[in-house]
């Protein structure tokens, strides 16, 4: 599968994992604040900065009924008003070029999660690179259709989606357009735990999508989840990113800080560095190591014609004498010459 060139940056098997902050709201309505986490994103290594491209009118209805209103106890913002909720958490559009502009001259790729049709009018405007979907609409078909029209890379969450859903959102996105195509695995839960978040699911996505990379969108706290996800096969690793969880904010609970993503930038790439080829023997660097294996040794004075027995030859350490292996057979045999304590056994030393 070839791979995704997006900016400076490539996404696939190839390259080290392709980290995006997803800033989301946390943002706290401050641009200020806003460009400071472009500014912690871009020290902290990770290779994009994401925002979201919404108003509260374009996602939802003012409307103060049971149904736009979150009831589910273990959810973040359980009780809160969908429309209400939106206002908070939405980055104004004029803030775009600003964040997107910090975020390119600091060397990462800037783009957006939009969530309708004229949030894509408006991202193209803006010559955006790529676009992500977000899990909560990997089933809004037209808004695939839309995106995958412009030719860009698409990034999509997975959470919720059936596989049924799946092949109908990649078959949606190839035959509107789409030529390179990452779907990430998701647990739609806030934050999630590791044991929901179901990672042994990557490598069966590669199975299935062949011509899709494969990584994840983690909203689980720490890095152990990603990390783990980068053996698994995944080239894209999505976090949320915040200046500190304890300034608050609608997504920074689950947030990650900056040390945080230094770590996981560092450790995705050990990971996918670790992982290599399927190879058994001695690598290039370990055959120096060798030396130390265990061998036959003389382990007291032995005169010629004297058998060998196990008080006067030893498997130790290093390994310059015969294989422990043909110790057994060596037992018994005479030596054909006088060997002093703490000679490496070899086959010519018998008779």
């Amino acid at each position: 599968m070839r791979q995704i060139k997006v900016g400076n940056f490539e996404i696939g098997s190839l390259s080290k994992p392709f980290i995006i902050a997803e800033m989301s709201g946390n943002h706290n309505q401050s641009l200020k604040r806003a460009l400071e986490i472009v500014d912690a994103a871009a020290a902290s290594g990770a290779n994009a900065l994401k925002i979201q491209t919404y108003t509260a009118d374009t996602m939802t209805l003012n409307i103060d009924t049971p149904d736009f209103k979150i009831d589910d106890s273990s959810n973040l913002w359980d009780g809160q008003n969908l429309y209400e909720l939106y206002q908070q958490a939405y980055t104004p559009w004029e803030w775009h070029k600003p964040i997107f502009d910090r975020a390119k001259e600091l060397g990462m790729v800037a783009f957006s999660t939009p969530f309708d049709e004229t949030a894509v009018d408006f991202l193209e405007q803006l010559e955006v690179p790529l676009y992500k979907i977000a899990s909560f609409e990997n089933t809004d078909l037209p808004l695939i259709k839309k995106i995958a029209s412009t030719g860009k890379p698409m990034i999509v969450s997975t959470g919720m989606a059936t596989l049924a859903e799946l092949d109908e959102l990649v078959h949606t996105a190839k035959e509107a357009g789409c030529r390179d195509l990452v779907l990430l695995k998701c647990t739609s839960t806030y934050p999630a735990s590791p044991e929901n978040t179901n990672i042994l699911t990557i490598p069966h996505m590669k199975q299935l999508f062949e011509e899709v990379h494969i990584g994840l969108s983690d909203h689980t706290m720490g890095i152990g989840v990603a990390v783990a996800s980068v053996a698994l096969g995944a080239t894209v690793i999505e976090k949320h990113f915040t200046l500190n969880r304890a300034d608050g904010g609608v997504d920074a609970a689950f947030s990650m800080e900056p040390t945080e993503m230094k770590a996981l930038v560092e450790e995705t790439k050990r990971a996918w560095l670790a992982m290599g080829k399927i190879t058994y023997g001695p690598t290039k660097k370990e055959k120096n190591s060798l030396k130390f294996r265990r061998s036959i040794y003389v382990s007291k004075d032995i005169k010629a014609g004297e058998k060998f027995t196990k008080d006067n030859i030893k498997i130790v350490r290093p390994g310059y004498g015969l294989e422990p292996k043909h110790y057994e057979t060596i037992l018994g045999n005479v030596a054909n010459k006088s060997l002093a304590k703490g000679t490496p056994l070899k086959y010519q030393h018998l008779f």
